[in-house]
């Protein structure tokens, strides 16, 4: 998923609707937020907009955000050297 597409689903879900389209996507293999690929895949981005929403949410901008969610994810394979 590409940031463009990140940021639509950010603008369009609250970070409980987009934990819900999880949940729909583990139980039925289908989900309310129009994300269409592998199961893995989908719960991949799906998190991923969770994650960036809710630091919106806390008044971070998306591009900010965005840079957040890459160190955290740099953070769990250990190569972000603030850890």
């Amino acid at each position: 998923m590409d940031t463009k597409e990140l940021k639509k689903l950010t603008e369009r879900f609250s970070p409980r609707q987009l934990e819900s389209c999880i949940k729909q996507q583990l139980e039925k293999g289908e989900n309310g937020c129009d994300v269409i690929d592998e199961t893995d895949q989908v719960i991949t981005e799906l998190s991923k907009a969770e994650v960036v929403r809710e630091l919106m949410d806390k008044g971070l901008r998306f591009s900010e955000a965005l840079r957040e969610l890459a160190r955290r994810i740099r953070a769990v394979y250990g190569k972000d050297a603030d850890s």
